[in-house]
């Protein structure tokens, strides 16, 4: 028997893992909820798959470090890590993520918990939607949207409402797994 999932899942081996494993499931966990939101805006233009591929390359140079430790990296430091080829060599995607862990600190500094903020734009709870076939899903939603300015006059970056609205989808603010789909949760898990 075969397990059903979601038709924009290839067979490779990255993207059944990341499929079954992560998309969709409520995360709550600030290294990973960051890592999220900066990853979704390294896939700007590019496919998810690319980013998928050169995760680890990131999490080397950026994510197995702690936010404040990405938020001190010097313009000398980004120009370094921007010759690896295991990364999106666009030096602006990669500022970014300095740029979201300044902010992301910030936030923290006013006595708000970045994760329970992000949270907030669903009201903390999981948008499950109803998804015949994931072409007929959202691209950007209202609540995407007001996330994206939100967001960006707080000084993140590469944080559109297209990007907001797929990192919603990989931290499990919103899950549209489609309806066939085995690992559409919280319904039938």
């Amino acid at each position: 028997m075969t397990i059903q999932r979601c038709g924009w899942c290839s067979d490779d081996p990255l993207y059944i893992a990341y499929h079954d494993q992560e998309w969709g499931r409520p995360e709550r966990s600030e290294a990973h909820v960051f890592e999220m939101l900066c990853l979704e805006g390294q896939q700007a233009g590019l496919s998810w798959i690319t980013v998928l591929k050169k995760r680890e390359a990131y999490r080397q140079h950026f994510f197995r470090h702690s936010i404040s430790a990405i938020a001190q990296l010097s313009d000398e430091a980004l120009a370094e890590i921007v010759q690896d080829a295991g990364i999106i060599r666009h030096i602006g995607k990669l500022k970014a993520i300095r740029s979201n862990a300044i902010a992301w600190l910030q936030l923290k500094q006013d006595g708000i918990d970045p994760v329970e903020f992000l949270w907030s734009f669903t009201q903390q709870q999981i948008l499950d939607n109803d998804v015949p076939d994931y072409r007929m899903a959202a691209a950007q939603t209202a609540e995407s949207l007001h996330m994206s300015k939100t967001l960006k006059k707080k000084g993140f970056k590469f944080v559109g409402p297209t990007i907001c609205y797929a990192f919603m989808q990989a931290v499990g603010m919103v899950n549209d797994h489609e309806n066939h789909c085995a690992f559409k949760h919280p319904s039938t898990v």
